[in-house]
């Protein structure tokens, strides 16, 4: 049995952690938390609209979902708000590769920003109309190489996810697929499944269905690693192009200079919710992957892609209006 002294030490050390952390963090929030999202509909919003009444609950606080365009303007907002961490935003990989793909980006992604986490990620699948000729990505380089500027991949608009993971493959491959980007993701796949497109990197969850109806041939996943929202496909890493990787990223992101008890408390907070068990079911059936990772590993992987794959698109000359 515990005696008295131990049980008064561990007292008094849980007291100085509570402490610590309310001293950490003072008064915060103060007022409703803004959390700025791209459009209604799209995954930043549907984890947005999770995250935000879990917050609520939480920090005593509102937490209200803005809606903008994607681009630059949720960056914008966020780059003129207080550093006090009560505008936070959720936002695509599009934040930190725009200087890549804009002639003037309005905020500096990594002077600017403090990245929370890596919150969510959803693969995208190389799939392919059932005529073309081909069961692998070692099929598809050989096609592509046979016929250079001949096959043709849909995207659903310049510098999204799966028109990078396009203008990626042609570059670790060393081919010429032209990208034909629409307005809209639906429009690009239903054109791939009438068979005026050849091929797309498309969501996993849009195309799954389409792929067990066979109106689709899946060929592989973009994630690094096999992925359980589609179970039995290889990755193009391991199935003849080694080093690739590209999935759309969504992460969480407070004004650069916001105290650290702040980030921390903000951090803990999603990072818990995000993992639990009922909100990582929740995710997978929207085709959502939970990542949740540290400030520090976030801030590691934007520095990786800046490198990489801000080389590629500016090689392959792709810019956004």
């Amino acid at each position: 049995m515990m005696n008295s002294s131990v049980v008064r030490i561990a007292g008094g050390c849980l007291a100085l952690a509570l402490a610590t952390a309310a001293a950490a963090a003072p008064d915060f929030p103060k007022r409703p938390i803004r959390l700025v999202a791209s459009g209604v509909g799209g995954t930043g919003d549907f984890a947005s609209r999770l995250i935000g009444p879990h917050l609520t609950s939480r920090l005593g606080q509102s937490v209200i979902v803005d809606n903008r365009p994607g681009g630059v303007v949720p960056g914008q907002i966020l780059k003129d708000a207080p550093a006090d961490g009560h505008t936070l935003m959720m936002a695509g990989e599009v934040i930190w590769l725009s200087p890549f793909m804009r002639s003037s980006v309005p905020f500096d992604p990594v002077r600017d920003f403090a990245p929370l986490m890596l919150a969510i990620r959803s693969p995208n699948v190389l799939v392919v109309h059932p005529s073309l000729p081909v069961q692998s990505v070692q099929d598809l380089i050989k096609l592509a190489k046979q016929k250079p500027n001949e096959l043709n991949s849909a995207s659903s608009g310049i510098g999204n996810s799966n028109h990078l993971a396009g203008a990626i493959f042609n570059a670790l491959a060393d081919v010429k697929i032209t990208v034909i980007p629409y307005k809209g993701a639906q429009l690009a796949l239903n054109d791939v499944i009438g068979g005026r497109v050849q091929m797309m990197f498309a969501t996993a969850n849009s195309s799954s269905g389409h792929i067990a109806s066979g109106r689709l041939r899946g060929i592989a996943v973009t994630t690094a690693e096999p992925t359980r929202l589609m179970p039995g496909l290889p990755t193009i890493a391991s199935a003849g192009l080694p080093g690739y990787e590209s999935a759309a990223k969504i992460g969480l992101f407070a004004r650069a200079g916001t105290p650290p008890g702040i980030l921390d408390l903000l951090h803990r907070e999603v990072a818990q919710f995000l993992k639990q068990p009922d909100t990582t079911e929740r995710m997978f059936k929207a085709g959502v992957e939970v990542v949740a990772n540290t400030p520090r590993e976030f801030a590691a992987l934007i520095d990786s892609e800046m490198k990489v794959k801000g080389k590629i698109i500016r090689d392959a000359g792709i810019r956004m209006n």
